[in-house]
């Protein structure tokens, strides 16, 4: 595989740094590595690869000599510096969540759909964290069964918010309950500290949340069928890491809990943990550093044909972003569909 010139914007995020990590993990081909930042912490450090790097400040010129680029900052900036890097030649893995509303933008995770890495004019898009978990375990069934319902709610944690302040939120909140003292929010619109708050991002006039609509939209477009119905609730849990889904699904025949995890245990990215005999089933603790995505509590819906209830939990950092991300950039450089700007020219 071609050796790339590789660009992280928001690299003192959370996943900037995992992406960092994974990449260097991975021996990804990386000939070059910069990262750019809105906001540069100059008292942060970072090395790949066992050079220490510096932090830039992102902006229209950040893209000279850069093959790809892994937008993981905020939307804002996303929008702000896209065009720049297009005209740069630059191929970006969008993270950002600029690239949702745009149906041109190839939505991939590659166990479901990697064909569509090929259809990219310059944007990947990278799904959020619900989608991918989502859909990691869902299509498996889906191409055996097509779904016709999906009814999830997630469990969140304060690390999907993508900023380390939110773990600083989440700590000094519990110690301050536990010391009795009053809490203060910041970050979210309440205490998150012993608390659930039924809001990621910002409400939109149709009453749901950005987090849930995002989740609606990517899991029909990654799944590829407009007509199945998705209903979502998207919570926020006070845990540090480790992303949870109670996902209940109607398909369009019958499917045994002993089906479906036969097929899912041939899934590629899925592992199944599923024994209630011995209190057995996927925690967000035990999947946390962990590349696959865990499913267990596998049952029938006894409410509704036809339906199984299942509880989904990944890594939020890893699978639900940065790993999907490079595995975008590696499927496309094996398949020709992504390279070195120096081997076109």
């Amino acid at each position: 595989m071609d050796a790339l010139d590789i660009a992280i914007i928001g690299a003192e995020g959370l996943v900037g740094q995992e992406l960092l990590k994974i990449l260097e993990e991975r021996r990804f081909p990386v000939a070059s590595m910069r990262l750019f930042d809105s906001e540069r912490n100059r008292a942060a450090e970072f090395f790949f690869n066992h050079q220490r790097l510096e932090v830039e400040e992102a902006n229209a010129e950040s893209f000279r000599g850069v093959d790809v680029a892994f937008f993981c900052d905020g939307a804002d900036l996303g929008r702000r510096l896209l065009p720049s890097a297009l005209r740069a030649g630059v191929v970006v893995v969008d993270h950002s969540g600029v690239a949702v509303s745009d149906q041109s933008v190839p939505m991939v995770v590659p166990e479901v759909n990697v064909e569509e890495i090929a259809k990219h004019k310059g944007v990947l898009g990278n799904p959020g964290c619900s989608t991918i978990e989502l859909a990691v375990v869902l299509y498996p069934l889906h191409t055996v069964n097509p779904i016709k319902r999906i009814v999830v709610s997630t469990y969140e944690p304060v690390s999907s918010s993508g900023t380390s302040h939110a773990l600083k939120e989440l700590t000094s909140q519990a110690k301050r309950v536990l010391e009795g003292r009053r809490v203060c929010p910041h970050l979210y619109s309440h205490q998150i500290a012993f608390n659930v708050l039924p809001e990621i991002d910002v409400f939109l006039d149709n009453g749901h949340t950005k987090g849930e609509w995002r989740l609606i939209q990517e899991t029909r477009r990654i799944l590829g069928d407009d007509g199945i119905g998705v209903s979502a609730t998207c919570v926020r849990v006070p845990v540090y890491f480790g992303q949870c889904q109670s996902v209940n699904v109607e398909f369009g025949a019958a499917m045994m809990p002993e089906e479906a995890r036969r097929i899912l245990a041939q899934a590629p990215g899925v592992r199944i943990l599923d024994d209630p005999s011995v209190s057995f089933y996927p925690q967000p603790w035990s999947a946390s550093g962990l590349n696959h995505v865990f499913v267990g509590r596998i049952r029938r819906d006894l409410s509704r044909s036809n339906s199984l209830s299942m509880w989904i939990v990944c890594d939020n950092l890893r699978k639900g972003a940065a790993l999907n991300a490079v595995q975008i950039v590696e499927e496309g450089l094996r398949r020709d569909w992504i390279g070195s700007k120096k081997r076109r020219i």
